[in-house]
């Protein structure tokens, strides 16, 4: 099977390029044909052979006399020129999207359909919900300037990205992305999905309000690949590794670490309050860890804590750590209850919660027996690694 993999970044980037890696190595192991789609970068580590990609563009950037004038981030004519290269040149039998907002823009759906026609031949369309950018113009359902979690736009009334200036907190940049919104729920591009993997339950929940996406969703959690056995033993100290910012609910967890000063914490990542981090006694931030380092990080913690306070997908930080035997204190939020089962694998506490997380994290920390219980059960626990997800997809391409 021939299968274009479409993401607007075609380096490591974030969880959602580690998924179209991951997959696209996976599915060439087992037989198939892959290529790429995306944007050009000098740190691009897979392609397509029509050597075919937009111009590169960071949204994040305040030059919005360069990349911002609204015909090319609402609709792009030359992602439609380049994709068309590539679908010419591979004739996919598959055409697998991911994220693709903003830089490559919706517009490639109707390329694609285009083609289809010309070649009288059905590609199958398949999507993977990685956020929420098909029913929230700042992919978050959140909005930074308030510090909450909104379903304000699910039904389609974009103007409440426009009053909060929802994306980067910037007047013309939410002005840009509710145009998008209303532009494609107009025209009701979505329709064109043959499929819509959901990676939770939750966002499929999200999803379903849009009629248009009612019959066209799967809920397929992501995959965690399976870890080799270590002789590393548990050590004294409660782990959170991933990014340190607000929505993540690091504020949060500061809090519980000074209100705990006898437990160690280590703190594994980056990010805006990281300042904040170095500031407590009882944390030790060891930077951004990787790899091996990682995973011998997750293995050797008495527990790890996910305190998110946005609308988590199906976080990956949190599949890893129950791979490698490691308990989680997780947020009741999102996507994350479906991962831990709770008294089972770990805990949830009410996200935000300040005393529901300083008394989950001081019980466990106390009960010996009962962690040694949960971190039993981890052992037991299995998500799907990738050539089990893989062989699910394959049945999804093939419509089955």
């Amino acid at each position: 099977m021939k299968i274009l993999l479409v993401n607007k970044f075609l380096y490591p980037n974030g969880g959602s390029e580690t998924y179209v890696f991951e997959v696209g190595r996976q599915l060439e192991k087992m037989g198939n044909e892959v290529q790429y789609f995306g944007m050009e970068h000098e740190g691009s580590i897979v392609g397509n052979h029509a050597e075919s990609y937009t111009s590169n563009m960071d949204f994040h950037s305040g030059k919005l006399a360069k990349l911002l004038y609204p015909f090319k981030i609402i609709y792009s004519v030359e992602a439609r020129r380049k994709i068309r290269e590539v679908l010419e040149d591979f004739e996919p039998d598959v055409v697998h999207l991911n994220n693709f907002n903003f830089q490559l823009t919706p517009s490639i759906i109707y390329e694609i359909k285009k083609f289809e026609k010309r070649k009288k031949k059905h590609i199958r369309l398949i999507f993977t919900a990685h956020d929420y950018q098909i029913v929230c113009p700042n992919h978050m359902m959140r909005i930074p300037s308030k510090k909450e979690n909104c379903e304000r736009c699910l039904r389609g009334d974009y103007r409440n990205c426009l009053k909060y200036n929802c994306i980067h907190n910037s007047k013309v940049k939410s002005i840009i992305g509710s145009l998008e919104g209303w532009f494609y729920r107009i025209l009701r591009v979505y329709r064109h999905l043959d499929c819509i993997i959901c990676p939770s339950y939750f966002i499929e929940k999200k999803l379903i309000i849009n009629p248009l996406l009612v019959g066209k969703t799967i809920v397929m959690h992501n995959f965690v690949n399976a870890v080799k056995e270590t002789e590393t033993g548990k050590k004294e100290f409660v782990l959170y590794f991933g990014r340190f910012s607000e929505e993540k609910g690091i504020g949060t967890l500061l809090s519980v670490c000074a209100k705990l000063p006898d437990i160690p914490f280590v703190f594994a990542g980056s990010g805006p309050l990281e300042q904040k981090v170095n500031e407590e006694g009882n944390v030790l931030n060891v930077g951004f860890k990787s790899g091996d380092a990682l995973s011998r990080l997750i293995s050797e913690a008495k527990f790890s804590v996910y305190p998110s306070e946005w609308y988590e997908n199906c976080p990956f930080s949190v599949m890893e750590s129950i791979t490698y035997n490691t308990p989680v204190i997780g947020a009741d939020i999102g996507g994350i209850p479906e991962l831990i089962e709770q008294g089972v694998t770990g805990d949830l506490f009410s996200s935000g919660n300040i005393d529901d997380l300083y008394e989950k994290i001081r019980q466990l920390w106390n009960d010996k027996s009962r962690l040694s219980e949960y971190t039993k059960n981890c052992q037991m626990k299995r998500f799907d690694d990738v050539e089990e997800y893989c062989e699910k997809l394959l049945l999804l391409y093939e419509g089955k």
